[in-house]
């Protein structure tokens, strides 16, 4: 497998310099040129390399290995917007210190062209699979999932399968996953404009307000996933705890949204707490209006969360949910799982759940699996993502050997 390090390192550079964060719909460009791009750029590879390619309407591509029972790969090739902070060229696939640096790398088309590169030696050494192997690739997982809904209306999902597009360990639970927006009137408001955030799952880092005497203020804070908001510094706060102290209004929604007043953090079980990240804001009309990021815990449901949500006493509408996934630890998928980085690692390490949501909850039966390294932060929906020489080597093997025994 290590043969081919040099053309996948070459591969995710490439892949890496299409911008394909969400963009306006064009003819039949449902997520913006950028990611039709990416996707034909992806495809193209794998034919040429001798597989069964499909793009169903460029929403999504599948490329096809054996015949028989499906196991499903899925991953995906957009990305969130870049945002600001770079110190290398977010779209140019840079290579230095045993690094490829840009956004993607890491999540996910990284970990795509490894799983891509994992099916041609397979395939190279003449390994036959007694399963037809469907490494699936969307466009849209990072803002609405219309690549899944979209594939499971024109083509059939595997009941069974892993996305390379998690942490490591093995993840068996993902909590649920809700976007909402909600508008808070603004008496009085000590600003004309308050602009924030760059994605629904991504923590504010540069919120910008001009106040009633026409200057500009910047307020900076860190990005971060939103499933891990504790991880970075979110501007939005920065900016209205500069106006809380005078403006009653403004306090009110430091209270809902930041310091939990109704108590939505006090859900929680074996997959963690409700974490609740308002990433994106906008002043008009009198009222301040946010895009909320909630990933709640796997056990609880929907209606647990809109119910205290309720308790705000203003006006919020649903953009997006996700169901949480909740495996048995014990299936034989989980299992293997397991088995294969324990041994990988060469200690025994038990699956573990997420705030993050991943395509593995489009499957019946589905697992997060790598590529994040413990101990190794890889700037995920942050600026200067990259992914390591090391982490690639890695997936490369296991990715490699998972294949192989998921599909014998």
């Amino acid at each position: 497998m290590q043969k081919y390090f040099d053309e996948i390192v070459g591969s995710i550079s490439k892949i890496v310099q299409f911008d394909s964060s969400l963009a306006p719909a064009v003819a039949d460009m449902p997520f913006g040129k950028g990611a039709k791009d990416a996707l034909d750029w992806f495809l193209h590879l794998a034919s040429s390399f001798g597989f069964e390619t499909k793009n169903y309407d460029n929403y999504v591509g599948e490329v096809v290995f054996g015949e028989g029972e499906e196991l499903g790969i899925l991953a995906h090739l957009d990305v969130v917007p870049a945002g600001g902070g770079w110190t290398h060229n977010p779209f140019g696939g840079e290579v230095s210190l045993d690094r490829i640096w840009g956004r993607g790398t890491t999540d996910d088309k990284g970990p795509a062209i490894i799983c891509l590169y994992c099916l041609k030696a397979l395939k190279d050494e003449g390994f036959l699979p007694k399963k037809k192997i469907k490494l699936i690739v969307g466009c849209n997982e990072e803002s609405g999932w219309k690549c899944m809904e979209h594939y499971k209306k024109v083509a059939h999902m595997p009941e069974i399968g892993f996305s390379p597009d998690a942490n490591f360990p093995v993840i068996y639970a993902e909590k649920g996953i809700l976007h909402f927006a909600i508008h808070f009137p603004v008496q009085n408001p000590p600003f004309s404009s308050m602009k924030g955030g760059s994605a629904a799952n991504a923590v504010c880092a540069l919120c910008e307000v001009v106040d009633c005497k026409g200057n500009t203020l910047v307020f900076r804070g860190k990005a971060a996933h939103a499933s891990t908001p504790e991880a970075g510094d979110n501007a939005i706060l920065r900016a209205l705890s500069h106006y809380a102290p005078a403006n009653e209004d403004v306090q009110k929604i430091v209270d809902c949204l930041f310091s939990d007043k109704f108590g939505l953090k006090t859900l929680e079980d074996e997959t963690g707490r409700l974490t609740m990240s308002p990433d994106l804001v906008c002043f008009e009309n009198g009222n301040l209006s946010f895009v909320v990021d909630i990933r709640y815990p796997a056990t609880h449901n929907l209606q647990e969360v809109t119910t205290l949500l309720d308790k705000f006493g203003v006006p919020y509408e649903i953009l997006s949910h996700q169901a949480p996934l909740f495996n048995d630890r014990n299936s034989p998928l989980i299992s293997t799982l397991t088995r294969l980085y324990s041994e990988a690692i060469g200690k025994d390490v038990p699956p573990m759940a997420i705030g993050g949501g991943t395509y593995a909850r489009a499957l019946s039966l589905g697992a997060g699996f790598g590529p994040e390294m413990e101990g190794e932060d890889c700037h995920i929906h942050d600026a200067d993502e990259f992914i390591s020489f090391k982490t690639i080597r890695f997936c490369m093997d296991l990715y490699y050997k998972t294949i192989k025994e998921l599909s014998k």
